[in-house]
This record gives structure tokens, C-alpha cells and sequence, in this order.
């Protein structure tokens, strides 16, 4: 068993403490009912109404009922909404998607692509790595290439019903590789494009959503504030819907600020908003995409209080998507229960909109209208402090999940965290890792914004504390982009120590990635650094890496003297387990010499280091080779105690892969011993858990069972 191999997969609910690791953490469930279908549609819209004759179009689309065969109808089914910003696209694609679900029995997917916002939209390869999880592909099973990925999602699809919505697309390539073959799938496309080549080449339904009709337009409005309200002011709901631009978004902000005032006649408030408009001297700029809508959203802003005003525009400055309650109570410095107050303020007045529990997001055009606040009436250094208490507050939950998931990895000094933002760390590993999961995208683009603009300290830091969660969950592209972002920051700031911790993750994500080359430069540029700034924790793990890639090429006398250099650090520091793991790897380099005893007193040495720190998952790591080089050494029964106990703990962190693995070393054992029953039930163990992983020695496990049947004859 190679212990150079760093992967998890399955449950995050599930993952182990294991420190810094070199070796592989595989997480399965066993004998569990098949994982439910993915189901990721947002809430749809309260009260839809109109576009009755779009509806019928999207009726019209939806695959055939009866066979799937390519006689039958095309090879896909595409619809594309497209139209301009707040009309509605959104809202229309996810209602219908909501309306037609069922027939979609395997799963609806859903991902926005970004296309509009203030950052960078969202990387395609990014969104497929979504979507494959999403459908129960094991995360050591997805590729690295957008290319392959897309081959992959192709693949997983067919045969399926799965509707998938890809939402607020600006380009065709953004979205063709997220497009199914199954006849039996369907996507709907949102966009401000027409997307053409979809149309040419695809053979897309295009639909292009107009604003409101003027009647349409006093039908929403009704349906907000009640049509006795309109029918008694027609020519004054008339003017509201025009001052709206009929467009849905707007109509709907103004119609809760109406709602909210029963006793103010629309007359009333269509002055107020000739008001607003005539102070807006912004609506002269060319190609604006706000100029439709500013005035109602100034309207609307200049009725919030001061607090929920100020709340509102800070909240434009954060560099993701979506926020957290937490996240933007720390972005606005205001305590928990105050931030819960006025996102429900802003949700209630349809500034804001609340997907998921705890979860807020902008419509792009009022998240563009609140940065453009945010950047009119705070000052420079406020907007960074705002910014800053956000950066930090992400830094801080990072690190509290590093230390819950890997005790034994890497610490770094840390800038305070602002007095007034509250921290609520997770608790257990199943939490921290459902964080890390949700606030993935945030993470990225808080390190992106952060480096953009000068907080270099937290750009190199944050990819630091957050590299574990990456490396176990193999988002291998994510992993080494961060860390590429991280070692610039850390060179733009002077940190040489930012450089060696950078360094050193990078040289596990290209060696996880096999490329070794890159990742030699990595690891020896990190030894430099870190002995430059005396981090012997840093020194340690890249002199190990380097021993890792020469034990791989075969090259094991280089790979041992790394190994033994790296053991002395950590010793010497009084770094356990890292001396525990230096020991292991020396281990295995005896045992490919055939020196077995000398790699027998490794082995337990080993496991005596780890064992004083209880890292219980590393114990398991050094007693299944240890078990294999008494086995080879022909000493049966202490092969059998060995790879029972790790069979033990493998089990006990349901290490799956591991799991099985040490099961096909347990068979071996047992047929050497002539207990050949026992042999072939640890085999068919582990080939039912191997066997689905892809896992290659599931091969060498079935030969082993034919074997064993021929010698056992009729």
C-alpha cells in the first residue's frame, strides 16, 4: 500500500481528523440505500404571474414521454430565455422548471454562471465538477480537464431524466459543455445574449423575453397591492408600470414599498418618483444597464432607514455571490441578530432574495446598484475596513475548520479578527466540512478580491488555512489555483514565509496532479524559504515531498536520504507526526528492497511516534504495511494481528478504500495459511468496495479469487 496519495471522497459527514496527510482518505458508506437524485432548483418566485405564452413554449419543449431513441426526437432538448437585465428570465426558467420537475425523475441541477456580476463568471470547469458531484461521481473519479469533465457528465447522464438550468450565461462556450446528450435530459439557458450559435448549431428553442405588456405590467402590480388600489387610480398605475420600465423586478420593489403604504395614493407616490428621477442625473449615461431601474431602486433605498440603507450598500462590497448571515454581519460590523433583522428587511422589500436557509444573494442589477452606493457615500478607507472585516472573518471560520479537520497540520500567525464581528466556529468535522463546502466559491472569490486589491497578507494566508479542505475534497484545479494566487500575494508583500507555506502546497497539488517536475521545483524552492524564515514544519513536508516523487521514479536511494533529512527535522522540532510519517515512508523503502526486518523496526516505530499523539487513522496507515512486510517475511500470524487491527480502524473512520485494500492484503494472509474460506470472503469484500471505486488493484483482488476457485476444482 503506497502511502503517496492524498484523496477523499464520499460523505464530507464523514471525514476523518487525520492531519496533514500523505496517503489516501476514501470515505464510502457500507451496505446504503443508493444516494437520493440532486434536487438544486432555488425557490421559485411567490406569486408568478403572466407569461402564460412563454409557459406554453417551454410546454411545447419537453422531451417525449414514450421511448428515447434518437428516431425519436432530437438528440437533446435546449430552451434559451433570453431578454434584458430584470425582466424576468430567472424567475420564468426556474418557475417552470419548478412546475415540470417530476417528470425529471433522476434530478434537477442548477448553477449561475456569473455571466453579469461585478467578478468573474464562473468557470465551466468549475460548474461541471458541481454537477458530477451532484450526481454521485466520486471526487477521485473526475478529471481535471473541462474537456474530460464534460466526456464524463455526457457519459453519467445517459439513460437519465435530469433537468439542468444554467442561469445568466454570457457566452455559448460558457455553456455548451454543460449541455446533455440524452434525449431524455433537458437544459434551460438564461441569458442577456442571444446565444446564436446555440440556435445554429444546437438547434436551441430560442424564446426572447420582452418587458411587460402595459396591461401585464398593472396585472403584476395588482397582484401586489390589490386591484382595488389600481382600479381606482387606473391612469396613475399606468404611470407607475412606465416609470418601472415594465420591467418585473422593478415592479415588484415598488409594489412591496406600496403595499407597506396603504394609506398614500399612487398618485402620491408617482410624484415622489418624478421626484427621485428628476435628482438623478445619472440616467444620461450611455449604455447604463441601470438607467431603467435606478430610479425606483434609489426611490426604494432612500426609504430604508439609515442602518438598513448603510447595510445594503456595504453588503455590495463582498467579492462572492452569496452571503451568509454571519458573513454579513461581519462585512457591516453589526452582531448576528442584527444582520438576521436587516437582511429581513431587504428580503421584505425585494432588494435582497433568500434561496436557501441562512443564505442571501443580490439580483445582479441591484448588487451592481449597491456597490454603486457603497462607492458614492463611503469613503475609501471605509469600504476597506468593510471589506477587511469580511476578509478576516472568512480567515478566522477557515482556521477554526482546519483545526477541527487537521489537528496536526500547519499553523500560521493570523492578523486579529475585528471586535465587533462574532465568530461561530464549527463544531465537529461534520460541520466543519458542510462550511467549507458552502462557502467554497466565497473562499475563491475573497481570495481573488483580496489580492486584486492590495490585502496581499490575506490573499497568501487564506489559501493556507483553507489547503486541507481542498486537497481532501480533490478540487485539484481550485487547490492549485489558490495556492498560485497565494504565492504571488505572498511575493507582492515581501512574506517569505507566505512564499515557503504556499510553495509547499503547491508542490502537493502538482504532485497530486503528476506533475512531477513542476512539483520538485515547488518543494525545493520551499525548503529554501522556509529555512530562510526557520519554519521546520514547512521544511519537513517539502524535504518528505521530494522523497515521495523519488520513491515513485523508482530512485530509492535519493528517496530514503530525503526521507531520513526530513525525519531529523522532525525530530529535532519535536514535530511528531511528521517524524511518525518520515518513519512510515523509510519504512516502505525498505520493504521495496526486500530488507524486510529493517522495515518491520520502521513500521513499528511508526506507530509507537503516532500512537503517543493518538492519531489513530495514521496508526492504520503504518500497521497495514507493517502487516505486509511480515507477510512477505512469512511471519503469518503477526501479518494477520497487524492487518486485522488496521482493518479495525479503517473501518472505524470508514476509510472505505482503505478498507478494502487492507481486506485484499487479509485474504492473502489467510490463503498463505491455508484458511482458504477465510480467504475468499475478505476478497469478495474487497472487490465489492474496490470494484465501484475504479480502484485498480480490484484486478489483482478478482485473479485472486479465480485462482483460488481453480485450485479448489469441483
Amino acid at each position: 500500500m503506497h502511502t503517496a496519495r492524498n484523496k477523499l471522497s464520499g460523505d464530507a459527514g464523514a471525514v476523518v481528523q487525520a492531519g496533514t496527510v500523505h496517503g489516501g482518505v476514501n470515505l464510502f458508506g457500507r451496505e446504503e440505500p443508493p444516494p437520493p437524485p440532486p434536487r438544486q432548483l432555488p425557490l421559485g418566485t411567490a406569486r408568478f404571474v403572466n407569461r402564460e405564452q412563454t409557459l406554453t413554449q417551454l410546454d411545447a419543449t419537453l422531451p417525449a414521454h414514450g421511448a428515447a431513441t434518437a428516431e425519436d426526437h432530437p438528440p437533446m432538448t435546449i430552451a434559451a430565455i433570453a431578454g434584458a437585465p430584470g425582466v424576468g428570465k430567472t424567475a420564468l426558467a426556474v418557475h417552470w422548471a419548478h412546475r415540470v420537475r417530476t417528470w425529471f425523475t433522476d434530478g434537477d441541477l442548477y448553477v449561475d454562471m456569473r455571466g453579469y456580476g461585478p467578478g468573474p463568471a464562473l468557470d465551466v470547469g468549475q460548474a461541471l465538477n458541481t454537477f458530477l458531484r451532484a450526481l454521485h461521481v466520486p471526487a477521485e473519479q473526475i478529471p481535471t480537464g473541462t474537456e474530460a469533465r464534460a466526456a464524463l457528465y455526457r457519459s453519467v447522464l445517459t439513460g437519465k431524466r435530469v433537468l439542468i438550468v444554467v442561469d445568466n450565461v454570457s457566452t455559448v462556450g460558457q455553456v455548451r459543455p454543460l449541455l446533455p446528450a440524452a434525449p431524455t435530459c433537458m437544459a434551460i439557458i438564461t441569458s442577456r445574449s442571444r446565444l446564436s450559435g446555440l440556435i445554429a448549431r444546437e438547434g436551441a428553442s430560442r424564446m426572447t423575453l420582452d418587458v411587460l405588456s402595459p396591461e401585464e405590467a398593472i396585472a403584476l402590480l395588482s397582484d401586489s397591492i390589490g386591484g382595488d388600489r389600481v382600479r381606482a387610480e387606473p391612469e396613475a398605475a399606468g404611470e407607475l408600470a412606465r416609470r418601472c420600465a415594465y420591467l418585473p423586478l422593478a415592479l415588484r420593489i415598488i409594489g412591496e414599498r406600496i403595499a407597506n403604504s396603504p394609506y398614500v395614493t399612487l398618485a402620491e407616490f408617482v410624484a415622489d418618483l418624478a421626484l427621485a428621477d428628476h435628482q438623478l442625473d445619472a440616467l444620461a449615461i450611455d449604455d447604463d444597464e441601470l438607467s431603467d431601474v435606478r430610479v425606483v431602486f434609489s426611490w426604494s433605498y432612500a426609504a430604508l432607514s439609515d442602518d438598513a440603507a448603510r447595510f445594503f450598500r456595504l453588503l455590495g462590497l463582498h467579492a462572492g455571490s452569496d452571503i451568509s448571515v454571519a458573513a454579513a454581519a461581519a462585512i457591516a460590523g453589526v452582531s448576528l441578530p442584527r444582520a438576521r433583522s436587516l437582511l429581513d428587511q431587504l428580503t421584505a422589500a425585494h432588494l435582497m432574495q433568500n434561496p436557501a436557509r441562512d443564505r442571501y444573494l443580490f439580483h445582479d442589477l441591484l448588487r451592481a446598484y449597491a456597490l454603486e452606493r457603497a462607492q458614492a457615500e463611503e469613503t475609501p478607507e471605509q469600504q476597506h475596513r468593510s471589506r477587511r472585516r469580511a476578509y478576516t472573518w472568512y480567515l478566522w471560520m477557515a482556521e477554526e475548520g482546519r483545526k477541527i479537520i487537521l489537528p496536526y497540520s500547519h499553523a500560521i500567525a493570523l492578523p486579529a479578527a475585528d471586535t465587533n464581528v462574532s465568530l461561530t466556529p464549527p463544531r465537529t468535522v461534520t460541520e466543519a466540512m458542510a462550511w467549507f463546502e458552502q462557502e467554497r466559491l466565497n473562499l475563491l472569490d475573497t481570495i481573488r478580491q483580496a489580492d486584486e486589491l492590495g490585502d496581499h497578507d490575506i490573499a497568501w494566508q487564506l489559501p493556507v488555512v483553507s489547503d486541507g479542505f481542498f486537497e481532501l475534497k480533490s478540487y485539484w484545479a481550485d487547490w492549485r489555483d489558490i495556492h498560485l494566487t497565494g504565492l504571488r500575494a505572498a511575493r507582492s508583500t515581501a512574506s517569505r514565509l507566505g512564499e515557503a507555506a504556499n510553495l509547499r502546497c503547491l508542490g502537493d497539488a502538482y504532485w497530486r496532479m503528476e506533475q512531477r517536475e513542476t512539483a520538485t521545483d515547488c518543494y525545493r524552492q520551499g525548503v529554501d524559504a522556509s529555512r530562510d524564515v526557520g519554519d521546520h514544519w514547512i521544511e519537513g513536508f517539502c524535504l518528505r515531498g521530494l522523497g515521495l516523487i523519488h520513491e515513485e521514479l523508482g530512485q530509492i536511494d535519493q528517496a530514503m536520504d530525503l526521507y531520513a533529512q526530513a525525519r531529523e527535522v522532525f525530530r529535532h522540532h519535536g514535530i511528531t507526526r511528521g517524524e511518525g510519517m518520515s518513519l512510515l515512508s523509510l519504512g516502505n523503502c525498505h520493504r521495496a528492497r526486500r530488507h524486510l526486518d529493517t522495515a518491520i523496526v520502521h513500521y513499528q516505530e511508526a506507530i509507537d511516534t503516532l500512537g503517543r499523539i493518538n492519531d489513530q487513522w495514521s496508526v492504520a496507515w503504518a500497521s497495514y504495511p507493517l502487516g505486509l512486510a511480515y507477510q512477505q517475511a512469512g511471519q503469518l500470524d503477526q501479518a494477520l494481528e497487524q492487518h486485522q487491527r488496521a482493518l479495525e480502524l479503517f473501518r472505524r473512520f470508514d476509510d472505505r478504500r482503505c478498507e478494502g485494500l487492507t481486506l485484499a492484503a487479509l485474504g492473502g494472509t489467510f490463503h498463505a495459511t491455508g484458511q482458504h474460506d477465510d480467504a475468499q470472503r475478505c476478497w469478495q469484500q474487497a472487490l465489492q468496495i474496490l470494484d465501484p471505486l475504479g480502484d485498480p488493484h480490484a484486478n489483482t483482488v478478482r485473479r485472486h479469487i479465480a485462482q483460488s476457485d481453480m485450485t479448489k476444482g469441483p
